[in-house]
């Protein structure tokens, strides 16, 4: 393989795990963006969302080894993104919502007690081994320019940017987006204005929570096992994508998980698979140092 044909294929490689990331990024920086709490649970539910899927193709494909159509990938998707979407609103409603007023390192202590709770009632339920996940039946091939790609990396990228887009779309052209936006920017005054804030949260938390699922099904395909621990490195380098693009920030969401993985992609290509989470944990350090607000945030106001 030529120097060219490396850097594509790592590019290609960076840019599908990227946008896995931006798609749990985005649910780290919608409750950011509205409530300021780093929810690190978030990334618990992401692997339940693989969990979830992993438990629909079990009933499709019984005999190890297996593959699953594309019509059963899609059900796994939308049983995930249920499912992940119904846990991420209890843990909103029972776990955060009585911590509304009480001081923020409360609920951030919270947050990391829900997210040790999830990860081990998982490893209780479904073990501590590596779980297999069927791969997508007639998931062809191509190879061109010297560059492997695969069905299934095409399908990441058609989700993701197809939910991404319609995220988006929610935000900025919804009465729901509006209200999203004004409970973000000030709580009290859309509450005088007649928005119902805990309305508005419960909806976020939905809305991150079955993205997240959803980037846990195509991960679980994609790399053909899951393990209870995934969410709480994955959670943490989509915590970097977030932080990354701006944290608050939708776009910088989508804008830091490519980046992340991109980054990821070539130094294992350049380096070593064994300095993807040195790369991607020094960004955050980077980050933080050079620009806390990450490359396309805003200022944060005083309730952070």
């Amino acid at each position: 393989m030529t120097g060219e044909q490396l850097f594509l294929q790592q590019l290609l490689n960076g840019l599908t795990i990227g946008a896995v990331y931006a798609l749990i990024a985005l649910g780290y920086t919608m409750v950011y963006g509205i409530i300021q709490l780093v929810n690190f649970a978030h990334g618990e539910i992401f692997m339940i969302g693989a969990y979830f899927g992993l438990s629909l193709f079990a009933c499709f494909a019984a005999q190890a080894g297996a593959a699953i159509s594309i019509g059963v990938l899609a059900l796994g998707l939308i049983v995930a993104a249920a499912g992940s979407a119904l846990l991420g609103f209890c843990i909103d409603r029972s776990a955060y919502r009585p911590l509304r007023k009480a001081p923020k390192l409360s609920a951030l202590i919270t947050a990391i007690g829900v997210s040790f709770v999830l990860q081990n009632t998982v490893m209780l339920i479904y073990g501590a081994q590596d779980r297999y996940v069927p791969s997508l039946a007639a998931a062809g091939s191509m190879d061109w320019m010297g560059v492997h790609w695969t069905a299934m990396q095409g399908l990441i990228f058609a989700v993701s940017l197809f939910l991404m887009i319609g995220l988006q779309w929610v935000v900025y052209r919804t009465p729901l987006g509006r209200s999203m936006r004004a409970v973000a920017q000030d709580p009290l005054a859309a509450q005088l204005m007649g928005i119902s804030v805990d309305r508005v949260i419960a909806i976020t938390f939905l809305i991150g929570s079955g993205l997240a699922g959803v980037g846990g099904v195509l991960f679980g395909v994609y790399y053909s096992t899951i393990n209870f621990h995934d969410g709480y490195l994955t959670g943490l380098k989509a915590f970097t994508a977030a932080v990354l693009g701006g944290i608050g920030n939708i776009p910088g969401a989508m804008v830091g998980g490519l980046l992340l993985g991109l980054l990821e992609g070539l130094g294992a290509g350049y380096l070593s698979s064994q300095w993807k989470n040195v790369i991607a944990f020094g960004v955050l350090v980077l980050v933080l140092l050079i620009r806390p607000r990450g490359l396309l945030g805003e200022r944060v106001g005083d309730r952070a």
